[in-house]
């Protein structure tokens, strides 16, 4: 048929589903928790603190009375809190321990929509400490950046490693890895970004093999934490155990985790390294090298000594951060002194001397490296807003309170099965551990006893249920981690629910298996 004259068809645009950014998520969460408060009953348990100042024990009840009472280990047996007292008395314990028994039905207090922002004003204040540090961490990079040195350095390191570049993916996740299990290493992580994703992306790899040689592996560990003082020891001392019973479980936890973890990140590693198309973030791929990549051909001047020191300089900040927070005690204060203090010391190397860049270069980069940050800590601040919501609209104690209930009476492996499934949940609704930890051990470690199975099994189920769960809640960190290196969740949870199922699945037998050997 002759076809001249015939108007073609206008092809219709396809329209494809673009995944939201972390801000927009971390809204549509916001509203989701505002709601849940006008249909969720409002309810709280006593809660009970340790006053150090006057060597008492204070318990808030529910409508916001004060009591004080000896603090004995007399006192809290009568209360049915079954901890020893040295563990309130020696700053163990800091945050309230919910008291068992005690919850009771209040009357509704949802907040309201229009509160919504108010509320992300409130979180970002709350996380004031985390955004200043990462504020400072933004201020030594830009720094470092400004004189050329990450450049050069960055070309002498990818020329000596081609050929074996996962062993340093490997190195970075097995470091990650002892760092969870031993201090928890979580927001601290998020300094290494800097200083890895320029060197994975010379590598050939993609932004989800940074944030799982990173954040990820930091997670396993922190899952399958062994001596790990903000899950497993306050954990253990809230559920009125010693941090040791169910040591050698946690540690086959820890290895056969581990190994099936970097097993899982070598195989998409290497696909990636094949074939970049392959990546599941490879859309933005473009747009996370243009923010991280550095031009190791670039004539950036020879790699001199003062390009040295100050790589010298910028490395040991991690290392001495490490270690302050390990050994010192350090928060997150004091690690932002510390890039304060370094970056003064590479501005001064970088701006003074022959070929030095100058004084007001030098701050313009700290200003300019700091405000590349913003973004990031504005989202860790917007997501302790949705706590604040659930706080504020008296629901948490509820959903902790109803979890309890649907455990109870159960035994054997069902027990423990549902109990991950709970804490599984909670994840989101208390993403940190200690927190969680507090307010859920002295209510589920009880439960132990009358099924009759060690407490210790109700600590792993609580570590390796609620961190199931945070290798996604926006609740957690990883949005800021998504943000930083933008990521989006869909690609993100491409990579990562193989490993919350295993988590699950693994941590269910294991656990179940021990029940049934436990009872013969």
């Amino acid at each position: 048929m002759d076809s001249v004259g015939v108007a073609e068809e206008p092809k219709k645009k396809k329209h494809t589903f673009t995944f939201p950014s972390a801000f927009t998520v971390l809204f549509i969460v916001t509203i989701i928790a505002v709601a849940c408060t006008y249909l969720i009953p409002a309810g709280q348990y006593s809660k009970l603190i340790y006053a150090a100042d006057s060597n008492v024990l204070q318990i808030t009840d529910p409508a916001g009375e004060v009591t004080e009472l000896e603090a004995t280990q007399d006192t809290l047996d009568e209360l049915g809190v079954k901890i020893e007292i040295e563990q309130f008395t020696s700053g163990a314990i800091t945050k309230p321990i919910s008291i068992p028994g005690t919850y009771e039905s209040l009357e509704q207090n949802p907040v309201s929509f229009l509160d919504i922002p108010y509320s992300m004003v409130v979180g970002i204040i709350d996380g004031v400490d985390v955004m200043v540090f990462i504020l400072c961490l933004g201020g030594l990079i830009g720094v470092v950046r400004a004189t050329g040195a990450f450049e050069s350095g960055l070309g002498a390191l990818t020329r000596k490693t081609k050929g074996r570049e996962f062993l340093l993916v490997f190195g970075v996740s097995a470091f990650m890895i002892f760092g969870g299990t031993m201090c928890g290493l979580e927001e601290e992580a998020v300094a290494f970004y800097p200083i890895l994703a320029p060197i994975f992306i010379a590598l050939g790899y993609d932004s989800i093999v940074t944030v799982g040689a990173i954040f990820m592996a930091g997670s396993i560990g922190t899952t399958f934490s062994t001596v790990n003082p903000f899950s497993a020891v306050i954990a253990s001392n809230a559920a009125g155990i010693v941090f040791t019973e169910g040591m050698p479980i946690r540690i086959l936890g820890l290895i056969i985790g581990s190994i099936v973890y970097l097993l899982y990140l070598h195989w998409y590693s290497k696909k990636v390294k094949e074939n970049p198309e392959f990546s599941y973030a490879y859309k933005d791929q473009d747009e996370f090298k243009s923010l991280w990549a550095m031009d190791t051909e670039a004539d950036t001047g020879s790699f001199d000594l003062r390009h040295k020191l100050i790589l010298v300089i910028f490395v040991s900040a991690f290392i001495i951060m490490i270690i302050g927070v390990m050994a010192l005690g350090w928060w997150f204060p004091q690690m932002a002194a510390e890039f304060i203090t370094l970056s003064i010391l590479c501005m001064f190397i970088g701006g003074t001397g022959k070929n030095g860049l100058g004084e007001a270069r030098m701050v313009d980069a700290f200003s300019d490296g700091a405000s590349s940050m913003v973004a990031v800590s504005l989202i860790i601040g917007l997501a302790r807003g949705i706590n604040h919501v659930l706080n504020q609209g008296l629901i948490s104690d509820t959903i902790l309170y109803s979890a309890s209930n649907l455990v109870m009476g159960m035994s054997g492996p069902a027990f423990i099965i549902v109990l991950i499934l709970v804490f599984f949940v909670l994840g989101f609704v208390v993403p940190s551990s200690s927190g969680l930890a507090v307010l859920s051990m002295p209510i589920f470690a009880p439960l132990a006893d009358t099924v009759g199975i060690p407490r210790w099994i109700i600590v792993c189920a609580y570590q390796w249920g609620q961190y199931a769960m945070l290798y996604i809640a926006p609740t957690g960190l990883i949005m800021a981690t998504l943000q930083m290196l933008h990521m989006k969740m869909s690609d993100w949870f491409k990579f990562v629910w193989p490993m919350m199922l295993f988590t699950l699945v693994f941590g269910s037998i294991l656990l179940s298996i021990c029940t049934i050997v436990y009872a013969v």
